[in-house]
């Protein structure tokens, strides 16, 4: 039996996906999400330079460190019992998919409330948009824009790296998307010390985002226009990812999503997916729901996978 035996624990994540599901994901100074932003924040006061070397040791660092946490929990986890809580404890810690879900929510209730001004405060909890001068048309579209690419960086990615690497898939995969929205944009500051972190998303999100298009295809109300507007549309989107999962929930739910987006005074133009109409308020309800559907898939097939793998390992 190899050491990577001890990683394959479909029933850890299972119960991750649970409390997921019954705890969503808490905002608190405590959380170890926030506690590895936090430690990520003051290093960089530290290892900050404007050039790509110092970002790429600056990810090293969080993410190399993250993966080793991983890896001595589990080596040094005294039982089976206590090697599943971990993976349950880490798996709920990075998932947000029940999150995401209320956060679409709260804007779909606003938008029906005709209160656009608190729509526009809550916009910021799922996208860094502009939400200042949004009607509710744009917000709308927003959010399902965002709703996609979060369906895959908050529940399908995690899902998949908890799958095939355990407790240091997980941590290391929430540390590199964390790094990702932290430093990994364009801007003056983080041009070059953020290009790192950026890449690395992308490498680590690249099946992820195409199983997440691939689940939409599945499990959306329209396969097949699903899988005609991803195969055409998908690969426009300026992000490598980002595009799959989105035009995938444009076909799926009868949409056209991209245009302009205005990010703290930045303006990016982005490609059409869909033939549809521009998304209504009643389209972010039928999202949210594409967006669960699409987790309880991804939970299904992660935890299949880790059995399959935990077989596999223990018999090689």
């Amino acid at each position: 039996m190899s050491f990577m035996h001890i990683w394959y624990d479909p029933l850890g994540l299972a119960l991750g996906v649970a409390l997921d599901r019954l705890l969503a994901d808490p905002r608190s100074s405590v959380h170890p999400v926030a506690l590895f932003g936090r430690g990520a924040a003051k290093l960089e006061t530290s290892l900050y330079g404007d050039d790509r070397a110092r970002g790429v040791l600056h990810v090293a660092v969080c993410v190399g460190g993250s993966a080793a946490l991983g890896v001595l929990a589990m080596r040094y986890a005294p039982n089976r019992v206590a090697r599943t809580a971990v993976t349950a404890v880490a798996t709920w810690a990075v998932l947000g998919g029940t999150t995401l879900a209320r956060e679409g929510d709260h804007l779909a209730d606003a938008l029906e409330g005709a209160d656009l001004e608190r729509a526009r405060a809550r916009l910021p909890h799922l996208c860094g948009r502009d939400p200042s001068r949004l009607d509710a048309p744009e917000i709308a579209r927003a959010t399902v824009e965002s709703l996609a690419e979060n369906t895959s960086d908050a529940v399908v990615a995690p899902l998949f790296w908890g799958a095939v690497a355990g407790v240091p898939g997980l941590l290391a995969y929430r540390a590199i998307n964390t790094l990702d929205a932290m430093i990994g944009h364009h801007s003056p500051r983080y041009e070059r010390f953020g290009w790192a972190a950026a890449r690395l998303d992308d490498v680590a999100n690249y099946v992820p985002a195409r199983l997440t298009g691939a689940l939409t295809v599945l499990t959306g109300p329209d396969p097949g226009q699903a899988r005609a507007v991803l195969r055409r549309d998908g690969h426009r989107h300026p992000s490598p990812n980002a595009g799959r999962c989105e035009a995938a929930f444009a076909g799926a739910l009868g949409v056209r999503l991209g245009g302009t987006n205005v990010y703290a005074g930045r303006v990016e133009e982005r490609p059409t997916m869909g033939d549809g109409p521009r998304p209504e308020v009643k389209d972010i309800r039928r999202a949210v729901r594409l967006t669960r559907a699409v987790g309880l898939a991804a939970a299904g097939v992660a935890l299949v996978a880790a059995w399959a793998l935990r077989r596999r390992s223990s018999t090689g």
